[in-house]
């Protein structure tokens, strides 16, 4: 089953123009002080956002690539689908 072409693959911004669902890492870290989760992508540059659970953060991360993407492609055909992956840092006993 296909489930998306990943940001920075050959062609991806072409094929991201067609509309086809684009995926994309995040990583999810948790911030000690202020007891919230964060995440960033290495696969789309500015995108850090932050949320209390994990349904806040991937929501707030889908919104963001969707925005961050239609700028870089000038484009509001873009399908984003987020891959979260967990830093080492984040998880606690």
């Amino acid at each position: 089953m296909f489930n998306g072409y990943r940001v920075g693959w050959p062609l991806w911004k072409t094929v991201a123009r067609t509309g086809a669902p684009i995926r994309f890492r995040v990583l999810v870290h948790f911030d000690e002080e202020s007891k919230t989760l964060w995440a960033d992508s290495p696969d789309i540059d500015g995108l850090v956002v932050s949320g209390n659970n994990m349904d806040e953060l991937r929501a707030a991360a889908l919104s963001s690539a969707n925005d961050l993407l239609d700028l870089e492609l000038n484009t509001h055909k873009i399908h984003a689908q987020p891959d979260l992956g967990i830093d080492n840092n984040c998880v606690h006993a």
